[in-house]
C-alpha cells in the first residue's frame, strides 16, 4: 500500500451499519484520483467494521465510544492524503459534492459544506443551527454560514496543527472553524443538501448546544472579548 495519496476520506461511525454501506458504495462511484477512504469504528456494537472492511476501506477500531471528535483526530493521525475530507457516515452527506468540496482547495485553507436552505433537517435542528452561525458571525466579525457542518476539506498539514485543540465530541467542527479564522486561514463556503438521517440522532439537542456554545465563548475570548462582554463598548 502506498505511503502516501492524494486525498483521504474520513468517516467517523457509531453503530451505522443501516446506513454505511449504501455510502461507501456511492462513494466508489465518485472519481477521486489516488484516494483513500478511513472508516473510524467508534465503538459500534453492530457490523459497521466489518461493512466498511469488505468494501475495502481502512478501518481503525476504538474499543469503546470515545466521541464523534475524537474519531476524526485518530482519522487525521492515520491518514496518508495530502488533503482531508471528513463527512458523517450516516448519509447525510452527499460522496457526489466532495469534488465541489475539493474544487475551492487550491484557492482556500478549508472549505466547508453549508447546508442549503430545503435541506431535509428537524425545524429544532435548523433553528438552532441559525443561531449558532449568527452568534459566530458576530463574534468573529466573518459571515459563517455553517458553524457546525462536518462535510469538509481541508489540508493534513493545517489539520495537524489544530488537532490538540479539538474536543472528543460532536463539537469539533466548530472549534475547527473558529480557530482557522483565529490563525488568519481562509474558510469557503459552498451550499450541499444534506438528507435526513435514517435512525437515532446521537446529538443531543441540549447537552452538545451547551458544549457549542462554551466553545464559541471560549476561543471568542481570542478573537475579541469585548464583542462579547462587553458589546455596546465593542
Amino acid at each position: 500500500m502506498a505511503d502516501s495519496c492524494d486525498v483521504s476520506v474520513i468517516i467517523p461511525v457509531f453503530n451505522e451499519a443501516q446506513n454505511l454501506g449504501q455510502l461507501l458504495d456511492r462513494l466508489k462511484s465518485v472519481r477521486l484520483s489516488a484516494a483513500e477512504v478511513i472508516v473510524v469504528d467508534d465503538g459500534s456494537t453492530d457490523a459497521s467494521a466489518e461493512i466498511a472492511e469488505k468494501r475495502g476501506a481502512r478501518v481503525i477500531r476504538h474499543p469503546y465510544n470515545i466521541g464523534n471528535g475524537a474519531a476524526i483526530k485518530n482519522g487525521i493521525r492515520a491518514a496518508r492524503g495530502r488533503l482531508l475530507v471528513f463527512m458523517d457516515g450516516d448519509g447525510q452527506h452527499q460522496p457526489e459534492d466532495i469534488p465541489k468540496l475539493l474544487s475551492g482547495m487550491n484557492r482556500y485553507h478549508m472549505v466547508v459544506g453549508a447546508r442549503a436552505k430545503g435541506s431535509r433537517l428537524r425545524f429544532h435542528r435548523y433553528a438552532a443551527n441559525i443561531l449558532y452561525n449568527v452568534f459566530a458571525s458576530y463574534v468573529t466579525n466573518f459571515k459563517i454560514a455553517d458553524l457546525t457542518s462536518g462535510f469538509r476539506a481541508l489540508s493534513r498539514k493545517d489539520a495537524l496543527k489544530f488537532i490538540d485543540l479539538l474536543p472528543n465530541t460532536f463539537s469539533y467542527p466548530s472549534t475547527l472553524t473558529l480557530a482557522f479564522l483565529r490563525s488568519a486561514l481562509t474558510v469557503q463556503y459552498v451550499p450541499i443538501q444534506t438528507l435526513y438521517r435514517s435512525g437515532q440522532s446521537k446529538i443531543s439537542l441540549i447537552a452538545d448546544g451547551i458544549r457549542f456554545f462554551l466553545i464559541i465563548t471560549k476561543i471568542a475570548t481570542l478573537f475579541s472579548p469585548f464583542r462579547v462582554f462587553l458589546p455596546v463598548s465593542a
